[in-house]
C-alpha cells in the first residue's frame, strides 16, 4: 500500500508538472508572445508531444489507482480475517480459561478430600505416593488388569504375576517396568 501510495503521487506530481509546462507554452503563444513562425511550429510540435505524455502519465496514473484500490481490497479482506481470528482467539481463550478454572477447583476438592483419605497409612507409603506422582506425570499407582500394568500398558510375565498372586493382599506390590504401585483387582488375571 506504501509503496503504491508513493508511486500514485509521483505520477500526480509528474501530470501536474507536464500539465503546468502545457499552460504556461499556450499562454506564452496566446499572447502572441512567439512571433517568429519557426519557433511557433516548434512550440505546437512541443504542445502535441506534452499531450502525449499527459495522455501516457494519466494512463499509469489510472493503472497505479487500480493497482491501489485491488491493495486496498486484500487489506481490508486480510484486516477482516484478522478481526475474525482475534474473535474466535478471545473466544477460544475465554473457554480455556473456564476449563483451567473447573480443573483447578477439582483440583482442590481432590486435594480436600485426599486428606481424610490418607489419614492413618504408613507415612513411609505416602511418602512412596507422593515421589511416584511427581515422578511419574501424576500418575503414582495403577490398576493391574487382564495380566497387564495400566501406567506402562506393558504385560507382565508370568514369574511377576506368581510373585504378585503369593504376596499378602496387605503388600505393596509395584511394576518391574514403571515402577508404578499396582493395585489388585478381580480383573488382575491372578
Amino acid at each position: 500500500m506504501d509503496d503504491l501510495t508513493v508511486e500514485q503521487e509521483k505520477v500526480d506530481a509528474d501530470v501536474e508538472t507536464v500539465k503546468a509546462r502545457r499552460t504556461r507554452d499556450r499562454e506564452r503563444m496566446d499572447a502572441g508572445l512567439i512571433s517568429n513562425p519557426k519557433d511557433l511550429e516548434r512550440m505546437t510540435g512541443e504542445l502535441e508531444s506534452l499531450e502525449r505524455r499527459i495522455r501516457t502519465l494519466e494512463d499509469e496514473e489510472l493503472e497505479v489507482m487500480e493497482r491501489l484500490e485491488a491493495a486496498q481490497g486484500m487489506l481490508s479482506s486480510i484486516n477482516d480475517r484478522i478481526g475474525a481470528a482475534e474473535s474466535r482467539i478471545a473466544e477460544l481463550a475465554a473457554v480455556r480459561d473456564a476449563r483451567f478454572a473447573e480443573i483447578d477447583a477439582e483440583l482442590a476438592d481432590l486435594a480436600t478430600r485426599r486428606g481424610p483419605a490418607a489419614e492413618g497409612l504408613p507415612a513411609d507409603l505416602v511418602a512412596l505416593y507422593d515421589k511416584l506422582r511427581e515422578t511419574k506425570g501424576g500418575l503414582a499407582a495403577s490398576h493391574l488388569t487382564q495380566r497387564r500394568c495400566g501406567g506402562c500398558q506393558l504385560g507382565i510375565d508370568a514369574a511377576e504375576l506368581a510373585a504378585i498372586k503369593a504376596a499378602p493382599a496387605d503388600e505393596v506390590v509395584r511394576c518391574e517396568e514403571c515402577s508404578r504401585i499396582l493395585v489388585r483387582t478381580a480383573e488382575s488375571g491372578l
